[in-house]
């Protein structure tokens, strides 16, 4: 792995109201607003939309399955947009620098970036992995 090196995953080619529905029964979260299309609509939504974990989860495996889930030592996001059913999800990894923790360990510093087929960035953050 060296500064630079970039990773590009898709995560869904188009989120299904039924993965948000499963990831409601996995996560315990059955905000209606997940789930509901009147309730969602009516509180002023276009639709349901998907949990923002659910998105952080999808990245996650991205970034385990190019870095491998026990080099993994850091993991973080922010969540810019919501994402919606039928949204086509890309993630993107990029190596940011390279450098030795106190203990002589080389760790990566990766960027780490979900898009929607729109090009919106969904999800912005950073990770850091063993090499």
């Amino acid at each position: 792995m060296n500064k630079g090196d970039r990773h590009q995953h898709v995560l869904t080619e188009g989120l299904t109201r039924t993965q948000i529905v499963q990831y409601a029964g996995s996560s315990g979260d059955y905000n209606p607003v997940h789930t509901d299309e009147v309730f969602a609509v009516h509180a002023g939504f276009p639709s349901v939309f998907a949990h923002g974990m659910l998105t952080m989860a999808m990245t996650a495996r991205a970034l385990t399955d190019w870095v491998g889930a026990e080099s993994l030592t850091g993991y973080g996001v922010r969540f810019k947009k919501q994402v919606w059913p039928g949204d086509r999800l890309v993630a993107t990894i990029e190596v940011d620098d390279i450098r030795t923790d106190d203990s002589g360990q080389e760790l990566a510093e990766l960027i780490v970036t979900t898009h929607n087929g729109a090009g919106d960035e969904v999800i912005s953050g950073y990770a850091t992995a063993r090499i």
